[in-house]
């Protein structure tokens, strides 16, 4: 090895993937190549070391049966994106509270949920749920930055809301349960979507030409499309207590609800042909490039276990006398930092294998292994979906201002700054109050 220590050659690694971020190099892409690099000095720039872990890397990898739930979670997505449901679900979500002051946007927000259940990608939400709401609040007068800035926002319950492939993506890397984090992630979302609402309810009170009220809808017409969305979330309930419940496995789980999606967007929603195809591409193409990410991540934290620095460092900190709290906010500080220049999924390829030794061997509240696992995995989720509404990246932001055009950045940035604020709330909140996440998994555990 080279005359630098493990830790340094680590360091400037990580360093040297901050830079190709920088300058908008392929995440994927990017963790491959520091990676290998990573690999070859730390055999003394001997190539055979490198070329021998290729060769069975890809493999290693995409022969996990685990990883199969993915491109089958894309597919429920995209037959949900292609199928019409969202317009199903906004209607419904509207038709209960759009009369109210700022009801409009708040339904925004519960349909994002809702849709967030079938879907499981944040960008996905966003970019289908502000093509159907942002019509009807722009028909109603609503400010540019309550309007885009709810939709931004309201695009990270696609994360929060299981099924989740950050969540995914943690368990495989973790070893941990699908089902017990799905589940563990359930009362955080709902609070998320509360806690949406209550901005929208406080910027219209402050301001109540922000979001003005919509026409009120009878009782029997939204009922009518209530029963209509009910296929919906029985989809969502069969996949979480599918999995949870143990009665099928996570992909056997996925691959009921994707079926079910694709039928219900046939049945209510009129797909056809092109839009089977264009959902078919779309779960190839978000597939590759989750799986390009994935190998790239494999190779990078090979090169990183080689340097000893994830070790090291999780040794530094439990042996430095730090207080465990200090410990977690500065690793929340740090997704914060790094939601600056890359992806959500990014963030947990690369962050997992270092931080989570680093958290499972400190003592938090006198939890259990498996509950700090579960634990630490929501609260990494919550502050990775920060990352897609704050600046520079926010790529939330970006998809929700090219649909309104007429709305600029700064308006947006601005309106989603409220939300901001209920997530740092909701974060705190969880640190203080492990059992928000663990409460239904000691509940209906076995």
């Amino acid at each position: 090895m080279s005359g630098m220590s493990g830790m340094s050659i680590g360091m400037i690694m990580f360093g040297a993937l901050m830079i190709l971020l920088v300058l908008r190099l392929h995440i994927g892409i990017a963790m491959f190549v520091i990676g290998a690099a990573g690999f070859v000095v730390m055999f003394d720039f001997s190539w055979p070391p490198l070329l021998n872990t290729l060769k069975n890397l890809a493999y290693a990898r995409f022969s996990n049966y685990d990883l199969a739930v993915i491109p089958v979670f894309m597919l429920m997505g995209q037959f949900a994106t292609n199928g019409g449901l969202s317009r199903a679900l906004f209607r419904c979500v509207n038709n209960f509270v759009g009369h109210m002051r700022g009801g409009v946007a708040m339904a925004s927000i519960g349909a994002c949920a809702s849709f967030g259940a079938i879907c499981g990608s944040s960008l996905a939400t966003a970019a289908t749920m502000g093509q159907v709401a942002l019509p009807e609040l722009r028909r109603y007068n609503y400010s540019g930055a309550l309007a885009t800035g709810a939709l931004a926002a309201g695009g990270t319950l696609g994360i929060m809301i299981p099924p989740s492939v950050p969540l995914v993506i943690y368990a495989v890397l973790t070893q941990e349960s699908i089902g017990k984090l799905f589940m563990a992630a359930i009362i955080p979302g709902i609070i998320a979507v509360v806690g949406y609402m209550l901005v929208i309810r406080i910027v219209v009170t402050l301001d109540p030409a922000a979001g003005p009220a919509g026409e009120r809808v009878p009782l029997a017409t939204a009922l009518r499309s209530l029963l209509g969305v009910f296929p919906i979330l029985l989809v969502f309930v069969v996949v979480i207590v599918g999995i949870y419940g143990g009665w099928a496995n996570p992909t056997e789980a996925a691959s009921i609800g994707a079926a079910a999606c694709g039928i219900l967007a046939v049945v209510t929603g009129g797909m056809r042909i092109e839009g089977l195809v264009k959902s078919l591409v779309g779960t190839a193409q978000a597939t590759a490039m989750i799986f390009l990410v994935l190998l790239g991540a494999d190779l990078l934290n090979a090169g990183l276990a080689l340097t000893q620095m994830p070790a090291e460092l999780a040794a530094w900190v439990q042996g430095s006398g730090l207080p465990p709290l200090s410990v977690i906010f500065a690793i929340l500080l740090i997704y914060i930092f790094l939601g600056c220049v890359m992806d959500s999924l990014a963030m947990i390829l690369l962050t997992i294998p270092i931080f989570y030794p680093i958290v499972m061997g400190l003592d938090f509240w006198g939890m259990s292994g498996p509950d700090k696992s579960l634990w630490f995995g929501i609260l990494a989720l919550m502050v990775v979906e920060i990352g897609l509404v704050h600046p520079p990246v926010g790529m939330n932001i970006y998809i929700i201002n090219r649909l309104a055009k007429d709305v600029p950045v700064m308006e947006t940035f601005k309106g989603v700054l409220p939300f901001l604020a209920s997530d740092l709330v909701r974060i705190v909140l969880l640190v203080f109050f492990p059992a928000i996440s663990l409460y239904l998994v000691h509940t209906f555990g076995t």
